[in-house]
């Protein structure tokens, strides 16, 4: 009798601890995915304005989820290895942010691209007579975006009573490249101290455009050495995709033991950092 009591005792004490357990982790998880949305749909907010979008953080989230399930399960599918779908998730965790890199650094090369034009319509608009506020309008009204998107936000702003100072220090700290510190500084010189500003654009306009076509020619140049990143990068992982193919019971090993995760977490280390450093010695600042 006491035998099975003290059985009964130990089988309630195990499940009560067993359900306190899940109940902490599941507390502990839900209030760590409540901070991964609140933080991923603060920043998602920013960067959607900043491209001019209007898309619901909360929609871009949910995606965000769905893709990373979908990525987990089609690894684990694949290679039959939950450490493999683990990373999957987190590569594709990391993918908006990948992304929204991408996109803002073409965001501005695109910009730089458009300046030189802009400005020079803007030096014969001024060297016609119109002001400075009635040129930028006329600007806005034939530019492509985002040229069109960031200057029509910078005459709103002087429409609510922004100076052309603080418009100008706010373009530039949006659009944070050197060819528009370049104009920003050329811009706010010339009106502060009353100079010629058509002249003043005229140059840099002549200034921006030898610049890019110098960064046009190293990166036509420099074109083969970025490649090269990417096919020594890759020639591992299609090297191990055939030995899987040839030899599944093999490569096993490399999916399914400690030894083979070490072994792929040091591949993968040494994977980036190689294309890391083959990037680095062909990026070439002007």
């Amino acid at each position: 009798m006491n035998a099975s009591f003290l059985l009964l005792a130990a089988s309630i004490a195990a499940f009560v601890s067993v359900g306190m357990l899940a109940w902490l982790a599941a507390t502990s998880g839900t209030a760590a995915m409540a901070r991964y949305r609140d933080a991923f749909t603060e920043r998602a907010s920013f960067q959607v304005r900043e491209f001019f979008l209007f898309i619901d953080p909360r929609a871009l989230f949910i995606t965000n989820l769905c893709i990373m399930a979908l990525g987990g399960i089609a690894a684990w599918t694949a290679t039959g290895s939950g450490v493999a779908a683990m990373a999957a998730v987190c590569m594709l965790a990391l993918l908006p942010r990948l992304l929204y890199a991408r996109m803002r650094h073409r965001r501005r090369l695109r910009f730089d691209e458009q300046l030189p034009d802009a400005l020079l319509m803007l030096a014969g608009s001024m060297r016609a007579g119109v002001g400075l506020n009635a040129a930028l309008a006329q600007l806005v009204a034939e530019a492509s975006v985002p040229l069109r998107q960031e200057f029509s936000l910078l005459l709103r702003e002087q429409r609510l009573g922004v100076t052309i100072e603080q418009s100008l220090a706010n373009l530039s700290r949006r659009m944070s490249t050197e060819s528009t510190a370049l104009v920003v500084s050329a811009m706010r010189i010339a009106v502060e101290t009353g100079g010629g500003l058509a002249e003043t654009l005229e140059r840099t306009s002549q200034s921006l455009r030898g610049r890019l076509q110098m960064e046009a020619k190293i990166r036509a140049l420099t074109a083969q050495g970025k490649l090269q990143a990417w096919v020594v990068g890759m020639l591992p992982l299609g090297l191990m995709a055939a030995l899987d193919k040839m030899e599944p019971e093999a490569m096993s090993h490399l999916w399914h033991t400690r030894v083979g995760w070490a072994t792929l977490a040091v591949i993968a280390l040494l994977e980036v950092a190689g294309i890391h450093v083959i990037r680095k010695i062909v990026a070439i600042d002007v």
